[in-house]
């Protein structure tokens, strides 16, 4: 414990008094001096002078111990109103709880107290590990971490424990202490979360492979054979050359949707990395607008080569450029892409606007503008931005004077 300067004076000082009183009682013992009236005046001002120095330095130590012992006393108290505390013997018995313990458990402290730890162990504990537990906890180490336990009801619940062994003076175990918070909605988040996960997975299993067929392989080999059954004539008398050019282009379109649908889904898979390769940005994206009815209303110039992976690069700046033209009240709506810098790509639109504070908040899931009129989810940028970041971008967004600059950071 430090004290002061002044303590430390006071110390020093009533250290020199008490070393001199010594040392000149000493020498009345052996008979280097004699006992007079005014050897016994000197011992009595030794003591006299002594005290007051001797008295600071008492009064510091003692004010820093009270404050030490207050300062642990509350952090305790601040633990326990916002924790839920326990103790145990070193065998496991319950010794005392406080208030939150008894809400998170359902149990009343005089429930508790006399009882087993082993009143919370789930039915399918495994008794090995169980008692490996607590036998290392009598040997001194610590446990943490996420604990499954069951409450009076004979419910789960999750608790996040810290289970602290405490020793007495020889080093030996006596008491555990144990200190946890409830995080029982955390882990049904974390349940609720891992099955949709599971459902996506499934879902993207069935994408990759069971669609791939009917796309890929059916549908066009379906639409060649009846298109080489039909001749010129046949076309023109049934009219159907209107029809059969949708289906082309529609087919043409699909194939594109679900090469990034497909990419997307790959993404499910943990330690996934995004499969790139060098393409030229302006080509890639004139191809995949082709088969759109908006494709005459976006003006693309030269953009360079990117090592890209095309299918989803491509949704993500598709989903850019129609939120241009859907969110946009001029009577010429377009869109254009072009490089602001070697760095930079730009989507610029002549809509509505859109501030930086604006797009932070659209980017969050399931998020619209106020007083929307157009339908939709609000998921559609939130993804995009996902997409670009996959591939290592940064997009942040400027308002126009007429429109809204979205600038996509390359490097």
């Amino acid at each position: 414990m430090k004290l002061s300067i002044i303590s430390k004076i006071a110390l020093f000082v009533s250290g020199i008094i008490m070393l001199g009183f010594f040392s000149y009682q000493t020498a009345l013992v052996i008979g280097y001096a004699n006992l007079t009236y005014n050897s016994a005046l000197i011992g009595f001002a030794s003591i006299v002078l002594f005290t007051p120095f001797f008295f600071i330095v008492v009064v510091e130590y003692v004010r820093k111990v009270r404050y030490k012992f207050q300062s642990i006393d509350d952090t305790l108290s601040a633990i326990t109103k916002s924790n839920a505390l326990v103790e145990f013997d070193e065998r496991g018995t319950i010794i005392s709880c406080n208030e939150i313990f008894c809400e998170v458990t359902g149990y009343t402290a005089e429930e508790l107290v006399g009882q087993h730890h082993r009143i919370f162990m789930p039915t399918d504990t495994n008794e090995i590990d169980y008692d490996q537990f607590w036998y290392d906890l009598r040997k001194g180490k610590i446990k943490f971490g996420e604990f499954r336990r069951l409450n009076k009801k004979g419910e789960e619940f999750w608790i996040y424990g810290n289970y602290n062994p405490i020793t007495n003076p020889y080093g030996e175990v006596y008491r555990i202490l144990k200190i946890a918070s409830d995080i029982t909605a955390k882990k049904e988040i974390e349940f609720e979360v891992a099955k949709k996960n599971g459902y996506l997975e499934h879902a993207a299993k069935i994408l990759r492979h069971d669609m791939h067929s009917g796309i890929n392989t059916y549908i066009p080999r379906g639409l060649s054979s009846l298109k080489s059954r039909l001749t010129k004539d046949n076309i023109k008398d049934l009219k159907i050359e209107s029809p059969l050019k949708m289906i082309q282009e529609g087919l043409i379109h699909t194939q594109k949707v679900y090469k990034g649908v497909k990419e997307f889904t790959n993404l499910v898979k943990k330690d996934t990395q995004l499969d790139k390769q060098e393409v030229d940005i302006k080509e890639i994206l004139t191809s995949y607008l082709d088969s759109t009815s908006y494709k005459k209303q976006v003006i693309i110039k030269e953009l360079g080569v990117l090592k890209v992976n095309e299918p989803l690069f491509c949704t993500a700046v598709d989903n850019l450029i129609r939120n241009g033209l859907k969110y946009n009240d001029s009577s010429t709506k377009y869109v254009s892409i072009y490089l602001e810098n070697e760095d930079t790509l730009v989507v610029e639109d002549n809509g509505r606007g859109m501030t930086q504070e604006e797009f932070l908040t659209l980017s969050k899931p399931y998020e619209r503008r106020e007083k929307q009129q157009e339908k939709g989810t609000g998921l559609g940028l939130n993804i995009c931005i996902s997409i670009l970041e996959e591939h290592g971008y940064k997009i942040t967004a400027e308002k126009l004077e007429l429109g809204t600059k979205l600038r996509i950071k390359l490097k």
